[in-house]
């Protein structure tokens, strides 16, 4: 990752709206407590309307869950200039009681539709 997200808040700041892919993989995420939660390890893009669909987080053991791939709805993540980091207010509830994925959950709408309203997130999609 580059040092750009990490370190020149100075976009962020002054109302600069777009940033690289390159630049959110490896990012930091943590809890609104500031607690460091895990890291984005890459994000799902919607190929028809370019919308992030997920960042998918390596969550490295948050709450007892184990280093696990996770994809989070990317409306669960606000990103905090100061922490150079996303902040997410996912629980250790939602995380185990989430829907559970197939081998092809990428191609599967109706888990889709479970999962962001488990989350209580707008569809993407829409």
């Amino acid at each position: 990752m580059t040092d750009a997200l990490k370190t020149d808040h100075s976009q962020t700041e002054t109302g600069g709206h777009l940033v690289s892919s390159d630049d959110v993989t490896g990012t930091a995420v943590y809890s609104p407590t500031g607690d460091h939660v895990g890291d984005i390890a890459h994000l799902m893009i919607d190929k028809k309307s370019g919308n992030i669909g997920y960042a998918v987080m390596n969550f490295g053991g948050f709450f007892g869950i184990g280093a696990e791939e996770v994809p989070v709805p990317w409306g669960k993540l606000d990103y905090d200039p100061s922490k150079g980091g996303f902040v997410t207010d996912i629980t250790k509830e939602q995380l185990e009681g989430m829907p559970p994925r197939n081998d092809d959950w990428t191609r599967d709408r109706a888990w889709e539709e479970r999962y962001y309203s488990h989350f209580g997130m707008p569809y993407y999609w829409i």
